[in-house]
């Protein structure tokens, strides 16, 4: 048992606590509050000296352990690019604990992740959620498929296009994306047919992909790359079209379109904005989206897209949108919880409450200070690092 006492507790839930203390047994959080721990004998004792305590940060857009860092193609499995639709594909197969990212990782207090495939693809696989410390997959897994990944905009149309192969512009990734989501529309229809014994249904010929890529009409979520706003704009006409549960990736040009986000009702992961506009899709990419954002009523969470941003910088990037206005409180909610939620994880992790996984931070100064360090990682109850 371990117990974290004098805390500044900012919960991400419903009330927080100055001087609180949590209660950790077992890898989970037993109690949080202002609690007499006198009756815990035996535990062991930290003593936040009233520093700031949050929930692990959680990145909801990331290739780590997929796309290794320090490494080429030895280490690169982020795209299959032998042809445009992979839904089949899952980031869990790529996923490489020994990526020296991780080190810094959980000691930046990243504690969870969700990594998966790149944007090579209109449909490119499946995202998996880890926590950042452990030695394999299997250690750290929370949830092996979160969503499906998908991608419109310049990467798909680069990557086929400039080889003379579908697709090669962006009409060409919105068809096939339809294709493709018709094709398993039909399937699941047909699937689920066979298992609920209808009349005369018979089980349709096995396809791999379309026995993938159908979930999403279960409700899996899809994680749609797209940056420009006419690329997010297709990606919400498409999302209402098949009715899907849909997060917009990147989302760079969001904030010069609000009223037609907001009234979508589909939530954002913004970033990476930190560093240089690479490519054409990014000239408009700037640290005051996050605050029209938040002014306009939009869900939103914050990615790196590490390794284009590395997962250490999440602070320093948050810190910019919060320069340029984001509220603090809402800078905080989409590395934590908000980030959990758009990532179906939120039952494990994202909020310092009973029955969550025991992933806590202690900071030793503010949070969007530059100067501030962990002081403490905990990742299911156990501490991972101690400056």
């Amino acid at each position: 048992m371990l117990i974290i006492k004098n805390a500044n507790i900012k919960t991400m839930a419903s009330s927080d606590f100055e001087n609180g203390v949590i209660v950790i047994k077992e890898k989970k959080i037993l109690e949080v509050g202002n609690i007499d721990v006198s009756k815990y004998k035996a535990a062991k004792i930290i003593d936040a000296k009233g520093l700031l305590v949050t929930p692990g940060l959680v990145d909801p857009h990331c290739h780590i352990g997929v796309m290794e860092e320090g490494i080429r193609f030895e280490g690169n499995d982020t795209n299959e690019m032998s042809g445009p639709i992979y839904p089949e594909l899952r980031g869990i197969d790529s996923i490489y604990m020994k990526d020296m990212a991780f080190e810094y990782t959980y000691k930046a207090g990243i504690t969870t992740v969700n990594t998966g495939p790149g944007s090579a693809n209109v449909i490119g696989g499946t995202f998996t959620a880890i926590k950042t410390f452990g030695e394999t997959v299997e250690d750290v897994l929370i949830k092996e498929e979160t969503s499906m990944k998908m991608a419109l905009g310049e990467n798909p149309k680069r990557v086929y296009g400039t080889g003379n192969k579908n697709p090669g512009t962006r009409m060409a990734s919105a068809a096939l994306m339809r294709e493709w989501l018709f094709k398993a529309k039909d399937y699941h229809k047909k699937y689920n047919a066979w298992i609920n014994k209808e009349d005369e249904a018979k089980e349709p010929p096995f396809d791999m992909k379309l026995h993938s890529l159908m979930r999403v009409f279960d409700g899996m979520i899809v994680k749609i790359h797209a940056h420009r706003a006419d690329d997010i704009a297709t990606a919400i006409r498409i999302s209402k079209e098949f009715n899907l549960n849909t997060t917009i990736e990147h989302a760079t040009e969001s904030y010069l379109i609000p009223d037609l986000v907001k009234e979508s009702g589909y939530p954002m992961i913004i970033g990476p904005t930190l560093g240089m506009a690479s490519k054409y899709e990014l000239i408009n990419k700037s640290f005051k989206s996050a605050k029209v954002l938040e002014d306009n009523g939009i869900s939103f969470a914050i990615m790196t897209d590490h390794p284009i941003i590395t997962l250490d910088m999440t602070l320093v990037q948050t810190a910019l949108f919060v320069k340029e206005g984001l509220s603090e409180k809402k800078a905080l909610e989409a590395l934590t919880i908000n980030s959990a939620k758009l990532n179906g994880i939120e039952d494990r992790v994202g909020s310092i409450e009973v029955g969550k996984d025991a992933d806590i931070v202690i900071w030793d100064g503010p949070l969007f200070d530059i100067f501030t360090r962990t002081e403490y990682v905990i990742i299911d109850g156990a501490v991972v690092h101690q400056k």
